[in-house]
Parts: C-alpha cells; structure tokens; sequence
C-alpha cells in the first residue's frame, strides 16, 4: 500500500481507533478487577474480625481470651503479614495474639486510622517492620461491665494483592495484544476486500487505456456502478468526438480539393507569369492543407482511448516494402522485435513514424539497415510502460551539431537526396502527440541511429 493510499488510511486509522479502545479498556479492566480484589480482601478481613468478636471475652482481669480456634491456617505462619491482635484497654491486662505475630504486637500509628463507621470499624493500609505492605481493619468494642474499649485488628499482606493484579493485568495485556494483532489483521481483510472492486476497475481502465477492451464491464458494487456507467458514457462519447473530428477533417480535404483544382485548371489554361506566380502558390497551397490535415487526423488518432499495435508486424511489413524499394542500391533491411511488444496507438501512426525512419536510412545507407524494437526498464513519467525504436544505417551519420537541425521541420542537410525536410518532423510532431520523443545519436554499423520512444503496452 502507497502511503497516500485509501486503504492505508482506513487501516491505520482503524488500527489507532483499535489501540487507543483496547488501552483504556485494559484500563478499566484492571481497575475493576483491582477494586473487586480489595472489596475481597476487604470482606475476608471482615469476616475474621467478625469471628474475633464472636469468639473473644474478657478473663477476670479483663484481658482477652479465645474461646474457640481460628481455622486460617495463614494467621499461624510467621512474617506472612496475616496477624490479628486484641489489645485491652488497660496497659497491665494482657493481649491476646495470632500465632503468625510470635508475641510481639503490632505497634499503629493514630495517623494512619482512617475514619470510623457506625461500628466503630476503620480501614486502612500501612508496612510493617519488615517491609510488608498490609492492608487493616481495627474495631473497637466496649463489653459490658467492663470499662474502656479494646481494640480488635486484622491485616492481610496486601503484597499478595498486589501481585493477584499484577500477574491479571500481564495476561490482560497479552490477551489484548493478541486481540489487537487479530483485529488488524480482519481490518487489513476488510479493507482489502471492500476495496477490491475498485482494484478492478482501475484494472478494466487499464485494459480500456491498454486497447484489451474497449467498454468498462463487470458487475460492480451499487456504490460503484454509477461510476462505472459513466465512464462508459464518457468513453462513448470519446469515440463519437473522434469519429466526427475525423468526418470534419475529411470533408475539410475534399471541400478544398475542389477550388484548388480550379484554380489550377484556370492557371494552367492562362499561360503567363501571373499564372505560374498562381501554380506555384497553389502547390504551397496543396502541400499545407494536406500536412495540416494530416497533422489533424494523427492528433485525432492520438487521443483514441484503447487503440493497441503490435509492433513486429508493422517492422516486418515495412522491412519487405523497403527492401524491395530499394532493390536496386542492394539494401538490406533487418529487423528485430521483444515478443508480443505492443504500441499504445495506432497502426497507421506507427507506420509513418517508422516508416519515415527507415525510409531516411534507406537513403542515406551505404546497404544496410537495423530497426529494433525493445522495452524499457524505466516507466515514464505517467508510469505507464514505454517501448523504444531505434533505426540504424551504416550511411555517413551526422555530426553532433547538426543533429538537432534535422529535427526542425523543413530542414534538408543535404540538397542532393530528394524530399521535403519534413519527415523527421512529422515524426517528432507525431511522436510528441502520444507523449513520446525523438532523439539522435551515432549508430554502431557508422551511420545515423534515430531513438523513438513511445507508449507502450506489456
């Protein structure tokens, strides 16, 4: 995908949409399940509180004692941050411990009580001189005849917690990476596939541009198939201009014929030099309405959507017509063509493009001619494929600075060679119309080597 391409924004932009909702659900998600872990927590330490209150009365001296067992294993392991102490109201009444505490109480701090409930229960955290972070519920419960309030206290190693939502929030975030990789995966095939329509039909453009068909057909989606009318309306009406700008030319040529045959016949039958000043301008005359028109009918031809040539047939064709022209002076006309290459153009135009080309280096040859066909590696600048002809004679070639003379129209370098000057430039001329160019350079047999690059089709 091009980085300007439509699926590459409608990939990435689903991917960061994607992202950015599985992050903050990972988030919440972990949130939740960290406030139900302590709401857990938070009801085991109750309900061991509860059982403390339910099982603990007062001895004769008023120090605490536990009439039943606690079934928690836990509260009997040491240093495994579940303790639950009872501390009496007075200094020299005994406290009443958990196993896991090994006679020593465990020391709060009135700054970390937080507030109290209706009954009188406070919740809180803090670490213990090991370094354990605990997690509290500290009750204060008065007995009856029996003066100040003793204090009940429960901690649970909040560690363990902590590491409940630390190992949640690692598979949290592999199962939603792996969700996000998979949901990137199903964008990237959705995209493609509800883009692959219009994969074909940039394709069917291609094959109409390329001159494989010649209407844009298939059965596209209801989006789409409005489009797809159109551009068979467009390139309907494409042909129709074509076919009436070929009319007007045509009815153009033979408009003219007629009064300029006239004035030949006037002239021819007036002798003088009034009437040969006449002819003379009439055959200027002649000759600019048919380069003109012909110039017309090749920019017409040149604008054809889908018209398609292959190229080895014209250079074979042209090769025997030469070489049996030029029968007489010996020359040999050898041509050579890649398989199935194609012109994206015209018959005709090709073979006046080229057929000027190996005409010229017919006459100027000593008795030998190459003309070859190839593809280029390197698009143009349309990215569209281009095919190069080049034409070489082993005639006296031109020098460098005159190269460029013998592309302008009109121009004769040599008076003794018959001609107009004009056919490298309609070559060029025409040439240029299908985007194509002309250039000179010294052949390899000694003569002349013509360069025409054209569009092409693979």
């Amino acid at each position: 995908m091009r980085s300007n391409s439509l699926s590459l924004r409608l990939v990435v932009s689903a991917a960061v949409i994607a992202l950015i909702l599985l992050a903050l659900a990972s988030v919440v998600l972990t949130q939740l399940f960290q406030q139900a872990l302590e709401r857990n927590f938070d009801a085991r330490l109750r309900a061991v509180l509860d059982s403390l209150s339910a099982n603990v009365f007062p001895g004769q001296d008023g120090s605490p004692q536990l009439t039943g067992n606690m079934a928690d294993t836990r509260f009997t392991l040491p240093e495994s941050g579940w303790n639950w102490q009872i501390m009496p109201p007075k200094p020299e009444q005994k406290p009443l411990l958990s196993p896991s505490l090994l006679a020593k109480p465990i020391a709060i701090s009135p700054s970390v009580l937080g507030p109290r409930d209706a009954e009188m229960i406070t919740s809180f955290a803090f670490r213990n001189a090991t370094g354990q972070q605990l997690r509290a519920m500290e009750q204060r419960i008065t007995f009856k005849d029996i003066p100040g309030e003793y204090s009940f206290l429960v901690t649970g190693n909040y560690d363990e917690l902590i590491d409940e939502i630390r190992s949640f929030g690692n598979a949290l975030y592999v199962s939603f990476g792996l969700l996000g990789m998979g949901l990137l995966g199903a964008v990237f095939f959705q995209v493609r596939y509800a883009l692959r329509p219009m994969a074909e039909m940039q394709q069917k453009l291609t094959d109409i541009r390329s001159g494989r068909v010649e209407m844009l057909e298939g059965n596209f989606p209801t989006e789409m198939q409005p489009v797809a009318d159109e551009m068979n309306l467009l390139i309907q009406s494409n042909f129709e201009i074509i076919d009436r700008a070929r009319m007007q030319v045509g009815n153009l040529a033979h408009a003219l014929k007629t009064p300029i045959s006239v004035l030949t016949n006037e002239a021819r039958e007036t002798p003088g030099p009034l009437a040969d000043k006449v002819k003379e301008q009439i055959g200027v005359m002649r000759d600019q309405v048919n380069l003109y028109l012909d110039r017309a009918r090749r920019a017409a031809r040149a604008q054809t959507i889908g018209a398609a040539t292959e190229v080895d047939p014209v250079l074979q064709s042209l090769a025997r017509t030469l070489q049996r022209i030029n029968m007489d002076k010996g020359v040999v006309v050898s041509v050579s063509s890649q398989p199935g290459l194609k012109f994206r153009g015209e018959r005709q135009d090709l073979e006046e493009i080229v057929g000027n080309l190996m005409d010229n280096a017919c006459k100027w040859c000593k008795g030998k001619v190459e003309a070859r066909a190839t593809l280029l590696t390197q698009a143009g600048e349309d990215g569209r494929p281009r095919l190069l002809i080049e034409v070489d004679d082993d005639g006296p070639g031109l020098p460098p600075e005159k190269r460029a003379i013998a592309l302008q129209r009109g121009q004769r370098l040599d008076e003794s060679k018959p001609g107009s000057g004009l056919g490298l430039n309609i070559v060029t001329e025409t040439a240029a119309m299908y985007g194509g160019k002309v250039s000179l350079d010294k052949a390899e047999l000694g003569g002349l080597r013509v360069k025409l690059v054209l569009p092409g089709i693979v």
